[in-house]
């Protein structure tokens, strides 16, 4: 496994050919006692993988990143982290489209046009008082080419784009903004980072179906609350605070 070591923004970038899943290449790292700020960035994964074990389609030309961070806070906290890099990601991909035809998709897609380019994956360590030892974000986005999915449609940001892009180029450009946005978080906590992700929020004030571990609920996607879970306002005018799951637009 070949790799290459730079440095960026603060950020030390360990660049392989490749692994397994970058996400497990920088658990491996973390455990191993590596700083915060280590990033895993991968020309292709063998074993990639999304959330809930789902199997993530990773051929070379598109963008495979894990991020090891040591943020001084508790679990919950460290959950809030999915939308910072969320919205840092959409800052980023929005420098090569027009900004706005990129949305956020509760809670861990990127959307061009509707449609599914990029996804993350947040996988953390705590001890034993829920205090964080290391959160990994894991980032995949389609640069060059889209896998089909039969649940939602796909897409790539070479084709929105219209151009070809460099893996690289949208890298540094994604750490530069995710920076910023982490520098926020935290420095003031999530309202602001919130704020942003609500700007582009897919499907709010829509009827959504959640799909959870043992059902799925239907109701309109109002928002989020103070600590970025979905507020879900059901049929009978109760609501409900969704933390996790998959939603859908309701057919």
């Amino acid at each position: 496994m070949q790799f290459m070591r730079v440095e960026h923004a603060g950020f030390e970038i360990d660049h392989r050919v490749s692994v397994g899943s970058t996400n497990e290449e920088a658990r491996l790292l973390a455990e191993q006692g590596a700083e915060d700020g280590t990033v895993v960035w991968a020309d292709m994964q063998t074993a990639g993988r999304g959330r809930r074990g789902r199997k993530w389609s990773s051929p070379i030309g598109n963008m495979y990143v894990s991020l090891l961070l040591r943020p001084l806070c508790v679990v919950s906290q460290a959950a809030q982290i999915s939308l910072v890099a969320a919205v840092g990601l959409g800052d980023a991909i929005g420098q090569f489209i027009a900004p706005e035809r990129v949305t956020n998709k509760w809670p861990n897609d990127v959307l061009i046009d509707g449609k599914k380019a990029a996804g993350l994956l947040l996988e953390s360590s705590a001890n034993y008082t829920s205090k964080i030892n290391w959160v990994i974000v894991g980032c995949g986005v389609n640069i060059s080419s889209f896998p089909k999915i039969a649940d939602y449609a796909t897409t790539c940001l070479c084709d929105a784009a219209e151009r070809p892009i460099e893996v690289e180029e949208l890298l540094l450009r994604f750490i530069d903004c995710f920076d910023q946005r982490y520098s926020t978080w935290l420095a003031s906590g999530i309202a602001e980072i919130r704020k942003s992700w609500l700007e582009r929020g897919h499907h709010i004030g829509k009827e959504i179906t959640v799909r959870l571990p043992t059902e799925e609920k239907r109701g309109i996607f109002e928002g989020l609350d103070a600590d970025g879970a979905l507020i879900l306002a059901l049929p009978n005018g109760e609501r409900e605070f969704v933390t996790a799951g998959d939603v859908f637009a309701a057919i």
